[in-house]
């Protein structure tokens, strides 16, 4: 069994947008007060509750407290206990920090809701939500009829936009594609043009951050003028009517860069039915001891990464990521010799002194990713 998800736009009247934000505020309240009680039974040693029964905790005394709860989808009131809990067991097993109660400013509005009994349909132009009834969505695409609907998420971005997320659950039917060396294809990540591959081809992706910046820039400066912008403040009406504008632009670029990596991954997936890559830490390479923190950002490069992963897999490929240690810009792919004083990034062109062979950097560097991947692979 496999899941997949789509999302989609939604566009909600003026009724639905008030329920959606009810549900919003009524899930950050129960995460909030489930994080308090759980906290009051710690101090008090007292035995921690399961998420089973936090859940009839809110059915029982938040929701005879609070009447308003039942306004709302309980399942995203459900859902919000067990993200809690979610968060105590990775605390527990040292994988994240003590969970945090919500703020209405800070955290994202979002909640998720269960499928039963036909309360989630996914129509031609609208889709169908427990409580909210139908919504005019945007339908992009269908799940195939053998496709199991398990749940949807509801979420509002920072720019204003309803999106939901529609997760299926489905058997997964895959015919492995024949790997050969000619099918292959070996990326080496550059941070000014996002790949250069084995077959000497530069991305060149548009660093879409930088050309906003001084758009950017303009309407930041704008709000750092806003009442609001100082720690303490208030927030005024001028403040968050500037702060969505700011998010719009923050938005569109990174729309702007999903898009263009969607499309280089998928050009990628039909063509090829091997990748490789390095195995790089783009979280590290994208701190200021490397000075190009920006460039690195506004590559997306792992994002394009996991979309060549999972496209790759659906058409039966694979993605082979090569050990990050591997001396891949050292090598000279014609004779294997190896030579450390390569590791001086400024040089970006050499000849090999043993075979004489020309290289540029990044083009022999995707070569060597490319042989290093198919010995992995045992093919070469």
């Amino acid at each position: 069994m496999a899941n997949k998800a789509y999302v989609y736009r939604i566009l909600p009247t003026k009724e639905q947008e008030i329920l959606l934000k009810k549900t919003f505020g009524c899930g950050r309240f129960v995460y909030n007060k489930m994080l308090t009680v759980q906290q009051e039974r710690y101090s008090r040693g007292e035995k921690h509750l399961s998420k089973m029964s936090a859940n009839e905790y809110c059915n029982h005394v938040l929701k005879e407290e609070f009447p308003f709860l039942r306004e709302v989808d309980k399942f995203a009131l459900t859902n919000a206990i067990y993200h809690l809990e979610d968060g105590y067991n990775r605390f527990f097993q040292k994988q994240g920090g003590f969970p945090k109660f919500k703020s209405k400013h800070k955290s994202k509005n979002s909640y998720t809701t269960n499928y039963t009994n036909g309360n989630i349909i996914v129509g031609d132009d609208y889709i169908k939500l427990p409580k909210l009834g139908k919504v005019k969505a945007i339908i992009h695409c269908q799940p195939n009829d053998n496709w199991k609907l398990k749940s949807a998420t509801v979420s509002q971005k920072y720019d204003g936009i309803y999106q939901v997320s529609v997760l299926f659950e489905y058997i997964e039917d895959i015919k492995p594609i024949v790997i050969t060396e000619d099918a292959t294809l070996g990326l080496d990540y550059a941070s000014d043009g996002l790949y250069v591959d084995s077959e000497g081809n530069n991305c060149q992706m548009p660093h879409y951050y930088r050309k906003a910046q001084k758009k950017l820039a303009k309407l930041q400066r704008t709000l750092s003028r806003r009442q609001g912008s100082r720690k303490g403040e208030t927030k005024s009406k001028n403040y968050l009517k500037q702060l969505l504008k700011v998010n719009k632009v923050h938005t569109h670029i990174a729309n702007q860069r999903k898009d263009y990596l969607h499309k280089k991954s998928t050009e990628i997936a039909n063509q090829y039915s091997c990748a490789c890559v390095e195995n790089l830490n783009m979280r590290a390479m994208s701190n200021k001891g490397f000075g190009n923190g920006k460039a690195t950002l506004d590559n997306g490069y792992g994002m394009f990464l996991n979309m060549l992963d999972y496209k790759l897999h659906d058409r039966g490929g694979i993605l082979i990521k090569v050990d990050k240690w591997f001396p891949s810009s050292q090598l000279c792919h014609v004779c294997g010799t190896k030579h450390s004083e390569l590791k001086d990034l400024s040089i970006r062109e050499w000849i090999c002194p043993d075979c004489g062979t020309h290289h540029n950097r990044d083009h022999n560097a995707a070569i060597n990713i490319k042989n290093q991947g198919l010995i992995m692979l045992g093919i070469a």
